[in-house]
């Protein structure tokens, strides 16, 4: 199983305007199908969107486009979440051999047990928004300890780099999320 899906080339066309499947003959049938469609007069109702038939107003290279990065970030999902958790434990052993801090091998420790949670719960499609939740939330706790250790010692080594580390793995979770919601 690779590592990486294919993203989809068939868009998701939602509303009471577009026909399922419209999209697969050309773009001149679809746009055919769309002037035959009840498009010309819209209600006010037709005019409410939410987020999903916001995204098919959208040109179809850009919502491609969307959606493929939105899925990448979701398949790096797993691959982060076991990155993250093994230098979490890589630094917390290095702090603890080298200053004999108990609190950082805690640390480490805890955090690559919750990484290590989450990326088994992101293997099963029933479990994969859990999992997200779980690293989402495992990664903003070390990101506010990160953050509170350099505002108190200012000091961009390790404590600064960590919090760059933690914020972007966080915005690769919470991207996994809504994919996964979507």
């Amino acid at each position: 199983m690779s590592l990486i899906r294919r993203c989809s080339t068939q868009p998701t066309l939602r509303g009471e305007n577009h026909r399922r499947g419209a999209m697969s003959a050309s773009p001149v049938a679809y746009a055919s199908s769309l002037l035959r469609g009840p498009l010309a007069s819209p209600s006010p109702s037709s005019l409410l969107l939410d987020r999903k038939s916001a995204v098919s107003l959208l040109p179809l290279p850009l919502r491609r486009l969307r959606r493929c990065g939105a899925q990448l970030l979701a398949d790096l999902a797993p691959a982060a979440s076991a990155a993250y958790g093994t230098l979490l434990l890589g630094g917390g052993l290095f702090a603890y051999l080298r200053s004999g801090s108990k609190g950082s091998i805690l640390g480490g420790l805890s955090g690559s047990a919750l990484m290590a949670v989450a990326y088994y719960l992101m293997q099963s499609p029933e479990t994969k928004e859990v999992g997200d939740a779980i690293g989402f939330g495992s990664a903003l706790l070390f990101a506010s300890v990160f953050g509170i250790r350099l505002a108190n010692t200012r000091k961009f080594v390790p404590s600064g780099l960590l919090l760059g580390l933690s914020l972007g793995v966080l915005a690769v979770f919470y991207s996994a999320y809504v994919s996964d919601k979507i």
